[in-house]
């Protein structure tokens, strides 16, 4: 049986502001939008004496200057990692598409990657605890996951699974069945819960003391909740489910549940004279 409620998908162009052959669209304003707040929060960190005791950070130079490496790890790594884990048979029959960003196409576990490498580079030029830099982009990070999801939604991508809950939407492109809202399930988990976490654990627990905490944490946090998310997701139709409900998106998550868990482990028991140094 039909639900008796259906929510009618919001008819919002994914085109913003269109001007000759330049056009923005809400895809990359969420970008733009989740990079600068993620920036100014990794900014008001480092002004808040109280979370950092004797441990080394960086300056707020550096994270102005960090912002260019950052965003572009983000991209490049989001995009390839999209090419390589998604659908690498395509783009290798068409690699003049492969940077082609506009056209869509972005994966958070390549951007992931990405940002890593920029970290690593980045803090080894500038003799940077590479750990505290962690830290501060986990505990952003959400921010810009938060705004992406929602991106996600107003283009009609990513949808969910059939469900007759109440909150169902038809989405445009995806049939007749109503279906969950599963990129607003992902903003609320991967952003505003992850968000939540990651801020009591800075402020009121103090765990920018023990670098790589947050850090771990971020991973974990993140593997775990879209994990939870990909069971009321649609999977990518040229990949569909690996085994069983399991889905490229478990799969690629589960290393980061494991490595956090890791992570956090390691920092909690590190020397506290070696984590200050």
């Amino acid at each position: 049986m039909p639900p008796l409620l259906v929510l009618p998908f919001p008819a919002i162009d994914p085109v913003i502001v269109e001007v000759g052959p330049l056009a923005l669209r809400w895809y990359a304003l969420a970008y733009i939008v989740g990079i600068i707040l993620a920036w100014r929060y990794m900014r008001a960190l480092i002004l808040n004496e109280s979370l950092w005791g004797s441990s080394s950070r960086p300056t707020l130079a550096d994270m102005d200057d960090f912002v260019l490496w950052g965003t572009l790890g983000i991209i490049v790594g989001g995009r390839l990692g999209y090419v390589l884990f998604y659908n690498p048979a395509y783009y290798l029959a068409n690699p003049g598409e492969m940077l082609a960003v506009w056209t869509g196409g972005m994966s958070f576990h390549g951007g992931f990657a990405g940002t890593v490498i920029a970290m690593v580079l980045f803090a080894w030029r500038r003799g940077l605890s590479i750990w505290t830099l962690f830290d501060l982009a986990g505990c952003a990070a959400p921010i810009g996951l938060f705004f992406g999801r929602v991106a996600n939604f107003i283009n009609a991508e990513l949808w969910g699974r059939p469900t007759d809950v109440p909150w169902a939407f038809v989405f445009p492109g995806a049939g007749p069945e109503p279906r969950h809202p599963s990129q607003l399930y992902e903003a609320a988990l991967e952003g505003v819960v992850l968000f939540l976490v990651l801020r009591l654990l800075s402020n009121r627990f103090m765990l920018l003391k023990k670098p790589g905490f947050l850090a771990g944490a971020f991973a974990f946090g993140y593997g775990v909740a879209r994990s939870i998310a990909e069971l009321f997701r649609v999977p990518d139709a040229h990949i569909g489910y690996l085994s069983g409900f399991f889905t490229m998106g478990m799969l690629l998550s589960l290393p980061m549940i494991l490595a956090g868990l890791a992570v956090m482990i390691w920092a909690s028991n590190r020397n506290p004279e070696a984590a200050a140094q």
